[in-house]
């Protein structure tokens, strides 16, 4: 449940901070002290769109946070996936405005994203405004409520998924008999590049191979002249002895001289060494150059062959080494087009069969749906009827209409708000009084299956007084006994069933607004309640009225 709620420069709200508890939180004030700033901040920490207006005059940054307690298993396992520890009972959500409408999250004092604390407030919040009474007013919003109600989000996630691989399979086929002149053309110019790829037979590392043999082709002058130089300089000709052989002289003097004294005799070892090294280097050296080949045939051959693979690199804009695959993924394409009757005969089979599946899954669900709806219309006129609207009926109407997202069916309530009349749409009969209680009457009944803890109510007591918003209070008050409820009111007869009330009072001081938010004990309460019952001017009439009201709901 929300436990604490910290604001700072929101609006008129400078500093506050407001614990809440289990039970029916109720929170009332004079029109304008600000009571729409508290569920406005509220929405700022589940993620929902601010505008920077919204900051207090003269303030750059604006922050809010939240800690819950006792967060549930749904919470744990939602932290768990955005990748957050799941092994503490604690959650502290904040956010930071600023005047560049940018704004920074924490989760837990971890860096978040706006839509991680929207994702996680769906299972922390459950916000009812009078904006959400007019969802009632658009009959694609009716179906979830059942669906909620008759625990359908297995059969619903099983349909949606058939419905997803059908729609695939459909959009296949219908691709393939768009226009087949279209595949003709690609069929003919596929042809035409797989046999072009294929006459060139291009192979992984060809080009690197083809440049260096072209460079060792092209230089056969220059590495002649350099071997052949080095040869003699080795070899030695007719007018020069060489190095080998001046190597070979120095060794046999050495050799002599060892005879006459042995420490010269590793000299000798080292010389002989270099001699037979260098003669072994002159005998490669003449084979090499008895190797070398000017083949002017095969240059000319390497050229043509480069050229046709940067023609080929550039026309298919690729690397030269990538047209191999590049010819396989062209040649696969081709086969799947040569082929298109039998793909096309395989692609209808499997359409038809995932139709058949995603019908059968929408099939379960529809008769679900319907099993439930009776039910679940029969608990809300239950419940409204306790709201003062004791001859309502409600009746569910199902259309079946094409594959969409949720099914085969359209779903929508009927309401008739007096005996005799025939049920008609909600938007056409119901008035701002009745959306509210028909609303509290749907939360109600869901609230069995909603595994959010806190419930928000605001001012759900539009359109309504008397005997009507006792009995509102009364289920607020019911509502209480298994989530915490939140709840904004300008009732007293709402405001005395709370277990918590807190007073928005605004005050000027030095020329600015301030609003405060104050817990009230007994005596606050029964002053507050007579300031609602009786206005500005509180008399003792509207006070001992106050105190007898506090007093039939005191627990």
């Amino acid at each position: 449940m929300l436990q604490t709620l910290y604001i700072e420069n929101i609006a008129v709200i400078e500093k506050t901070s407001i614990d809440f508890n289990s039970g029916l939180n109720v929170l009332t004030g004079e029109t304008g002290a600000g009571k729409s700033i508290i569920i406005d901040s509220i929405n700022a920490i589940m993620g929902q769109r601010t505008s920077k207006e919204i900051i207090r005059t003269g303030e750059s940054t604006a922050f809010v946070s939240a800690q819950f307690e006792d967060i549930n298993d749904d919470v744990k396992k939602k932290l768990c996936e955005l990748g957050f520890d799941d092994d503490e009972d604690t959650l502290i959500l904040q956010r930071r405005l600023n005047q560049s409408g940018k704004s920074t999250c924490k989760i837990n004092g971890r860096p978040a994203t706006v839509s991680m604390l929207k994702e996680l407030s769906k299972s922390l919040i459950n916000i009812h405004g009078q904006h959400e009474s007019y969802e009632l007013f658009s009959p694609e919003t009716h179906i979830d409520y059942i669906d909620s109600y008759g625990g359908c989000d297995g059969l619903l996630a099983d349909y949606k998924e058939k419905y997803r691989e059908y729609k695939i399979l459909k959009k296949k086929l219908n691709e393939a008999n768009s226009d087949e002149s279209e595949s003709l053309r690609e069929i003919d110019l596929l042809s035409f590049q797989t046999n072009e790829l294929n006459e060139a037979d291009v192979r992984v590392g060809e080009e690197e191979s083809l440049e260096n043999e072209r460079t060792a082709l092209m230089s056969f002058e220059k590495v002649f002249l350099l071997l052949n130089r080095a040869r003699m300089l080795l070899s030695g000709d007719e007018n020069y002895d060489g190095g080998v052989e001046a190597v070979d002289s120095a060794m046999n003097s050495v050799q002599k001289a060892v005879e006459y004294n042995t420490e010269y005799e590793p000299i000798a070892e080292a010389i002989s060494d270099a001699y037979y090294n260098l003669r072994d280097c002159a005998d490669s050296i003449g084979d090499a150059i008895d190797s070398l080949e000017s083949d002017p045939q095969r240059l000319e051959e390497i050229e043509e062959r480069l050229d046709l693979l940067n023609r080929l690199s550039r026309k298919y804009n690729c690397p030269c080494d990538e047209l191999p695959n590049v010819a396989e993924q062209m040649q696969a394409r081709l086969d799947e087009l040569v082929n298109f009757d039998k793909n096309r005969d395989d692609l209808i089979i499997a359409c038809d069969k995932a139709e058949k599946e995603a019908m059968d899954a929408a099939q379960k669900l529809r008769s679900l749906r319907k099993k439930t709806a009776k039910a679940f219309a029969d608990r809300v006129k239950q419940e409204m009827s306790f709201l003062n609207m004791p001859n309502v009926d409600l009746v569910p109407q199902f259309e079946e209409v094409e594959f969409y997202t949720k099914g085969i069916d359209k779903v929508e309530l009927l309401i008739s708000a007096n005996p005799g009349e025939t049920p008609r749409p909600v938007a056409k009969i119901a008035s701002g009084g009745e959306l509210s209680r028909m609303m509290l009457a749907i939360k109600t009944v869901l609230a069995s299956t909603d595994t959010v803890d806190t419930l928000i109510f605001d001012e759900v007591d539009t359109g309504i007084s008397g005997s009507a918003a006792e009995k509102v209070g009364l289920k607020l008050k019911e509502v209480s006994q298994s989530s915490q409820v939140l709840c904004v009111t300008h009732q007293a007869q709402i405001a005395a069933l709370a277990d918590y009330h807190y007073l928005i009072r605004k005050q000027i001081e030095q020329g600015r607004t301030f609003t405060e938010v104050m817990p009230l004990d007994h005596e606050g309460r029964k002053n507050e309640l007579a300031r609602i019952i009786g206005g500005v001017n509180i008399t003792e009439a509207a006070l001992t009225h106050a105190e007898s009201m506090l007093a039939e709901y005191d627990n």
